[in-house]
């Protein structure tokens, strides 16, 4: 049973991972260990083998855009921002999970509850 719970835990976190690093993005332009830090502190783990293919995808699809930053301590940094049509996108997919999370709250209300 483990397993599965994990599994199914696994799976829901990674249906919403997406939403979350789009709406991240949506408040300003920001570094990719930024987007892992506020992940982290949400306790929805992300790591960089999974942030980067999912950037990428993104930007590829229209979703994102980025600069190029000069550093004083290493290497130029990489700072993503959502285009107009990521905003959309994104505004489509909040439109998706409150109706998602009223559908949900209404099927698994208890009968103690009504």
């Amino acid at each position: 049973m483990s397993s599965n719970l994990e599994n199914a835990q696994a799976q829901m976190r990674k249906g919403v991972l997406e939403f979350c690093i789009l709406s991240i993005l949506s408040r300003n332009e920001v570094y990719p260990s930024d987007i892992i830090a506020e992940m982290k502190a949400s306790r929805l783990i992300v790591v960089e083998g999974t942030l980067y293919p999912l950037l990428t995808r993104l930007k590829n699809a229209g979703l994102l855009q980025y600069r190029w930053e000069e550093s004083k301590s290493g290497p130029p940094r990489k700072y993503y921002s959502l285009t107009v049509e990521g905003r959309e996108f994104l505004h489509a997919l909040q439109l998706t999970w409150n109706e998602l999370v009223e559908a949900v709250n209404l099927t698994t209300k208890s009968e103690t509850q009504s």
